[in-house]
């Protein structure tokens, strides 16, 4: 179930329908009656129907026709009284949603084994036992049960329930805007995630492209993965917000800290540049993530040196997975400091040379609109017992402090000037009445280790800014490039729409003023 109750999966009561090839009679007559009502060809089960061997030597008396035959087609052929045929009780999944939150599903087999996602991860409990008896027959005619003899029972287990974190509403909007934005630019992947700020829920977790979960057989491998979990980048600049982030807690740096900023830095062999030349002018610390500053970045970094870097990023989130509940999610990998060369110190700060899933940035900026507290993304609310009904919570989030509250505060006032300020990045993130604090990243994608061509751009934001509700991340790569251009208008329709959803009041006060190069 979604968060409301609303059923994203399901198991229906359907029939089985078989064949025992030694007393069919006239199998192409057989198959001719079946075929309209199974919706096969006649050839097809005319071919299955054949008396064939089995290995012990023994003539087969069970074939399959079909799976999950809903129950009134299954009486139409129940009263063909065909010989050789019969029918029996099965099991249908249905996905009443078809693609909505298939990546995050998965599906069962026609055996409802859980085959790949939720589905997959918590089969056991889904599922359920058979019951079972056992008990002494007499032979031939007396196949019976021997009245006294021996007789056990095992009672059967039904399986129990998931109610997810998922509101399918956000979730169908989510993958509605990525698809939109998707289209312009062709061959790509995406990933929109949103998450509930104070409690780490994941509301929406959306990827590009999507299958239907009730035809997999139909889809593609790479259709069906879950991005936001498998999707390996370097982040790029959202990463510069985790380098701030420190520097503000370590006191290395403060909110009216301005430095003077070259055009141009060097580390190692590389030199790093600025796309917004600040020509050696003293530059605020909003007007560097405003600017998306590389220079500024690495200056501030220095003061923090790499040990303090690294453990503030294992503190936000990186380098692990998050455990929210999804199968073969990546841990991403960090940089150990004695691994750093030259370069190093220009580019981790900015987000390269690390890797990450989408879902572990977004816990990250959470963590900086939650006032400086960590909350585990997770996507388990509940466990609905099938034997009496009966709710249990899900596990309960890992939490931990990453920044103080005035910290995190001045951090999320600094972010609201990548979309407002007059030639930001993020311009096109804003949301119309609503503060917004957020990044724009341009990255880089991996896949088996191996850097694939292209960019991955990016956008983070949370809203309201000032009092933050919601955490909206978008992702999209492309092999040729232009994902960022995307990126920010997909997480703008989200973000609005996950705003008035939930009856979030626009904001009372309008976002400060930046300057960004102060005298």
């Amino acid at each position: 179930y979604d968060r409301t109750g609303a059923p994203l999966a399901n198991s229906v009561e359907a029939r089985y329908v078989f064949a025992d090839p030694t007393r069919v009679k006239d199998r192409a007559a057989t198959a001719r009656a079946l075929s309209p009502l199974l919706g096969l060809p006649a050839s097809e089960l005319a071919e299955r129907m054949k008396p064939r061997t089995l290995e012990n030597g023994i003539a087969s008396q069970f074939e399959y026709l079909a799976r999950g035959v809903d129950i009134p087609t299954a009486k139409k052929i129940v009263a063909l009284d065909l010989f050789g045929i019969g029918v029996h009780r099965d099991e249908r999944r249905e996905v009443p949603g078809g693609d909505l939150a298939a990546n995050l599903i998965g599906f069962t087999s026609q055996d409802m084994v859980g085959l790949e996602g939720l589905e997959a991860r918590y089969d056991e409990l889904l599922r359920g036992e058979n019951g079972r008896r056992v008990y002494e027959a007499g032979q031939g005619d007396l196949d019976a049960p021997i009245p006294g003899g021996y007789s056990s029972t095992t009672a059967p287990k039904p399986g129990s329930s998931l109610t997810l974190t998922i509101d399918r509403d956000i979730q169908f909007k989510a993958q509605q805007v990525l698809k939109g934005q998707m289209a312009k630019v062709q061959g790509s992947v995406g990933v929109a995630v949103v998450m509930d700020v104070p409690t780490g829920e994941v509301l929406a977790q959306a990827s590009h492209p999507t299958y239907n979960a009730a035809k997999p057989e139909e889809s593609e491998p790479t259709d069906r993965e879950d991005a936001a979990t498998s999707f390996v980048v370097d982040p790029g600049s959202i990463h510069k917000a985790i380098t701030f982030g420190a520097a503000l807690q370590e006191g290395v740096v403060t909110p009216d800290t301005a430095l003077p900023i070259a055009d141009s830095i060097v580390r190692g062999d590389t030199t790093f540049r600025d796309t917004h030349p600040a020509n050696g002018r003293r530059m605020s610390l909003a007007g560097m993530l405003a600017y998306s500053s590389n220079v500024g970045t690495i200056e501030i970094a220095d003061k923090l040196g790499p040990d303090r870097l690294i453990d503030y990023q294992k503190r936000f989130g990186l380098g692990q997975p998050t455990g929210e509940g999804m199968p073969g999610e990546a841990s991403g990998r960090l940089l150990p400091a004695q691994a750093w060369s030259g370069s190093s110190y220009g580019s981790v700060p900015i987000g390269h040379s690390v890797d990450a899933t989408p879902l572990q940035m977004a816990a990250a900026y959470a963590a900086i609109a939650n006032n400086g507290t960590y909350v585990q993304p997770h996507l388990i609310k509940e466990v609905i017992s099938g034997r009496d009904g009966s709710r249990t919570p899900g596990k309960a989030p890992v939490t931990r402090s990453v920044l103080s509250p005035q910290h995190a505060a001045a951090l999320r006032t600094m972010l609201e000037a990548v979309t407002t300020v007059e030639g930001a990045t993020g311009l096109a993130a804003a949301v119309p009445g609503y503060r917004v604090a957020g990044k724009t990243g341009t990255g880089l994608r991996y896949a088996n280790g191996k850097q694939q061509p292209g960019e991955v751009g990016s956008f983070i934001g949370m809203a309201p800014a000032d009092n933050p509700r919601f955490v909206v991340a978008v992702f999209v790569w492309s092999p040729g490039g232009g994902g960022g251009a995307v990126a920010a208008p997909a997480f703008r329709d989200i973000m609005g729409y996950t705003l008035s959803r939930n009856r979030v009041p626009p904001s009372g006060t309008p976002a400060p003023k930046f300057e960004v190069f102060p005298r």
